[in-house]
């Protein structure tokens, strides 16, 4: 058969034959006879013993399955040794080509769920995870030692080893490390007691549990607390405030102001012209909302300034200078607030001094929930944690090879 197209994976074989079938394609291929070496006395030998065919599974060919039909040679040494010949294209005991697995392996990784990669390439669901295993265990980097800044956080996991995880990532280049099965504190302790003798700097959410295990496993290490929650809890404070004072109001006023809230927690520069009537509206209907209004406006200020001001003590003095203005208040849910605020002065004042975040960290656990939410769970942990690892590994690939 005259035929001088190289198929990608099937390159130095002689193609017989071509068929097209109800379901795919199949291909008829063999090797050009030569000589090979025997693997017993290493002597060469061009006799050949029998031809044996070989089904195998290829890469899809315009989108439809291509099986191969191998024509595999043995050859006969005149020491009494048989031996099938050597082909680049498929390793021994296999039945799926080099190419074919590549692609399986990625697939594995990129899609959805098994089940839809299996769906994609023609096979099982458990030939796919068995692929998959194999791909997490060769890239996969078990007990790496942690870097000098750290940043960690947990995520909502719900597998087999329990309903949160714990994800810890470089905080200088963003790429996760490894992740835990739970958040536990002595967990997150011993981790960090094997594997975190360089770390100096760990970044966090303000929960004590996690501050209490870094203490007592690393010493004393530069905390930083994550910008997003502290500043949050000033949001979420304001918030209490407002339903509290609406539910002494007319049911319209009540539902309106619930519709409308996301005024109180916008800048008064990018508001519009009905932004404004609203903010001015239910401000002045609660003296009460207005002050929690304006002090939700005076740590804003506070905050846009620290961000510019190269010296903490600066930082510190306006934030004992927003301290007082909560105190003169007189607001219950605000002064709850502040007093969170000095349990953590100084890991927010580092915040400002080192300028690292947890907003990437934030970004992957997104992800991270709609890998879960598209696979409707993952009951292993083990599968979850490897599916979360190797899919930000590999996010520039695509599904395919070559």
């Amino acid at each position: 058969m005259n035929f001088n197209m190289n198929i990608p994976g099937l390159k130095d074989v002689e193609i017989t034959k071509i068929e097209e079938l109800e379901m795919g394609m199949a291909i008829s291929i063999e090797l050009p006879r030569q000589a090979h070496q025997c693997p017993a006395c290493q002597q060469w030998t061009t006799k050949v013993h029998d031809y044996r065919i070989q089904k195998i599974k290829h890469l899809k060919w315009f989108e439809r399955m291509t099986v191969i039909f191998y024509k595999r040679r043995r050859y006969a040494c005149d020491c009494g040794k048989r031996f099938a010949e050597k082909a680049s294209f498929i390793e021994r005991y296999q039945r799926f080509t080099k190419e074919a697995n590549q692609a399986l392996s990625i697939r594995a990784i990129k899609a959805k769920t098994f089940k839809e990669a299996a769906e994609v390439t023609g096979t099982s669901s458990t030939t796919v995870i068995r692929r998959f295993k194999k791909m997490a265990h060769k890239e996969m980097v078990h007990g790496v030692q942690l870097p000098k800044a750290i940043a960690i956080d947990e995520y909502k996991g719900d597998t087999d080893a329990g309903k949160y995880q714990l994800i810890i990532a470089n905080a200088e280049t963003k790429e996760p490390i490894d992740i835990l099965p739970n958040r536990r504190k002595e967990t997150i302790k011993d981790y960090l007691k094997r594997y975190g003798s360089e770390v100096e700097i760990v970044v966090m959410d303000m929960s004590p549990s996690f501050k209490s295990a870094v203490r007592q496993s690393l010493g004393r290490p530069v905390i930083v607390a994550d910008r997003f929650h502290y500043c949050r809890s000033i949001y979420w404070t304001l918030d209490s405030v407002r339903r509290e004072v609406q539910k002494d109001w007319h049911e319209y006023d009540r539902k309106k102001c619930k519709r409308m809230r996301h005024v109180l927690y916008k800048r008064p520069e990018k508001l519009k012209e009905t932004d404004q009537f609203y903010l001015t509206r239910y401000t002045e209907m609660s003296p009460l909302l207005k002050v929690a209004y304006q002090l939700k406006q005076a740590y804003c200020e506070w905050f846009d300034q620290a961000k510019k001001e190269p010296d903490v003590s600066k930082i510190k003095e306006g934030l004992l200078q927003f301290y007082k203005q909560v105190e003169e208040s007189g607001i219950p849910a605000f002064k709850r607030a502040i007093q969170t605020f000095k349990n953590w002065q100084t890991e927010i004042l580092n915040s400002f001094t080192f300028g690292y975040s947890n907003g990437f960290l934030e970004g992957i656990n997104n992800k991270t929930k709609v890998m879960k939410r598209n696979a409707y769970g993952f009951r292993r942990f083990d599968h979850f944690k490897a599916k979360i690892l190797l899919n930000l590994k590999y996010k520039n690939m695509g599904g395919h090879v070559g």
